[in-house]
């Protein structure tokens, strides 16, 4: 099988599911790397579960965009992890990325609230402290 380029893959991945735009997907790729790094650098196992995947979606997002991640990511459809395991599981479905046998959507659930993640560190550090009381 010959392997096909992000750009071809994007392609085929947005006419496959148009809810989210191109540049979710190369975030993604990007976040994935960023989990990749906080998570198993230095390993030969490059594989990271898909709640390691939304901590480095956390990381690069508040890194990349700042007080904008929230809005940007909204724009590109991006407003929960389950939109994160979609992507991941719309680029294995294009033959880009590839899985272990245990890996699932499911993983991808939970994790943490995006409007409250995104938002939180660029609060107010009065409507921060009245949240932790």
């Amino acid at each position: 099988m010959v392997p096909i380029t992000f750009e071809e893959a994007v392609y085929r991945a947005v006419q496959a599911d148009p809810r989210y735009q191109p540049g979710a997907y190369s975030f993604v790729r990007d976040a994935l790397h960023v989990s990749v790094k906080m998570f198993r650098d230095g390993e030969e196992d490059q594989h990271v579960t898909g709640q390691e995947m939304l901590k480095g979606v956390l990381r690069h997002g508040l890194d990349e965009f700042g007080p904008m991640a929230l809005t940007i990511l909204d724009l590109w459809g991006l407003k929960r992890g389950e939109d994160v395991g979609n992507i991941v599981y719309n680029l294995i479905a294009v033959g880009y990325f590839g899985k272990n046998d245990g890996d699932s959507i499911h993983d991808f659930a939970g994790g943490f609230d995006f409007e409250t993640a995104f938002l939180e560190p660029f609060a107010p550090s009065s409507a921060r402290m009245g949240r932790d009381q």
